[in-house]
C-alpha cells in the first residue's frame, strides 16, 4: 500500500499535521482491510473560505470545520491497475482551535479527529441515519484509539 497525500495549508497556520495524517490514514486503511494504492489531499482553510465551498457547493450558508468531496461516489472513478484517488477534504483552522478549546483537549487531537472523520467520508461512511452514525463514530474512535489521540 502506497499513500500520496498531498497537504496544503492555505491559512498563516503554523504548525504542522502532516506526519499525524499520513499515520490516521495508513491506520485507517489498515483497520478497514484497504490494501490499495490511495491518492488524496487536505487543504487547511480559515472559516471565510470553508464557509464559502459551503455555501457553493452544499448549499450551506455558514461556515463548518470539515468538508469532505469523495471522487469514489460511483465506479467509474476506478481504473484497475492505478492508484484510488479518494478526493479531498478541506479542514478550518478557526473551526478546529474553537472544538478544541469547547471539548477541552488538544488542537492535535481535533484536527486528526478532523481528518480521521473526513476520511471516512472519502471511504463512503456517513453519519445521516443513527445506525450509520454509531459505525462511524466508532471507527473514528477506534482509529485515533490505536494512535492513542484521544481526549486529554
Amino acid at each position: 500500500m502506497n499513500i500520496d497525500l498531498a497537504y496544503v495549508n492555505e491559512t498563516s497556520f503554523e504548525d504542522n499535521y502532516e506526519d499525524d495524517f499520513n499515520l490516521v490514514l495508513k491506520t485507517a486503511l489498515e483497520t478497514l482491510g484497504i490494501t490499495d494504492d490511495i491518492e488524496m489531499s487536505v487543504i487547511l482553510v480559515d472559516d471565510e473560505k470553508i464557509h464559502e465551498i459551503n455555501r457553493d457547493y452544499r448549499h450551506i450558508d455558514r461556515s463548518t470545520d470539515v468538508i469532505s468531496f469523495a471522487l469514489e461516489d460511483n465506479e467509474q472513478y476506478y481504473v484497475e491497475g492505478m492508484p484510488r484517488e479518494l478526493g479531498d477534504i478541506f479542514i478550518s483552522i478557526d473551526h478546529a482551535k474553537a472544538q478544541a478549546q469547547e471539548y477541552g483537549h488538544s488542537l492535535r487531537r481535533e484536527m486528526c479527529f478532523l481528518f480521521c472523520h473526513g476520511c471516512l467520508h472519502l471511504l463512503g461512511y456517513d453519519h445521516m441515519k443513527k445506525e450509520e452514525e454509531e459505525v462511524m463514530f466508532g471507527l473514528q474512535k477506534e482509529i485515533l484509539g490505536k494512535l492513542n489521540i484521544t481526549r486529554e
